[in-house]
């Protein structure tokens, strides 16, 4: 089955096992789909994801472990920001701050897909991909 947007179908399937409390995931391995687990894992929101051979389809897959806290799933909102049909770009000095400043924006920069954070110390803009709180 190919996928239109592999953002959305990664953001879903972690929304969709958070709500079940499921321990790890697997989702398609993709470059993408990779700079945003990354950028998940050094901002603390999952334990860790690593490649696996799917049972199902026999195709390399990312595992992803989930993490929760006192029985209540660290990632309490995750949101797609940027869509296929409408691209959303912003300047440094226009980056809203999530909740804040508790939660991160995920953007594609031209030195790669990083957090809002890094993104801020390296004083560049992009594409914004994501939010998570």
């Amino acid at each position: 089955m190919s996928v239109i947007d592999p953002i959305s179908d990664l953001i879903t399937r972690i929304r969709n096992a958070q709500m079940v409390y499921k321990k790890h995931l697997y989702s398609p391995v993709s470059k993408m789909r990779d700079g945003v687990l990354k950028v998940l894992l050094d901002e603390g929101y999952i334990r860790g994801y690593n490649v696996e051979k799917c049972a199902k389809t026999g195709r390399n897959c990312f595992k992803i472990e989930l993490k929760y806290f006192e029985g209540k799933p660290v990632i309490y909102e995750i949101k797609r920001i940027s869509k296929p049909g409408r691209r959303e770009y912003s300047s440094i000095k226009d980056l809203p701050f999530v909740k804040n400043g508790l939660g991160i924006n995920i953007l594609s920069t031209n030195r790669g897909i990083m957090s809002d954070v890094e993104a801020r110390k390296q004083s560049i803009g992009g594409e914004v991909i994501c939010s998570v709180f």
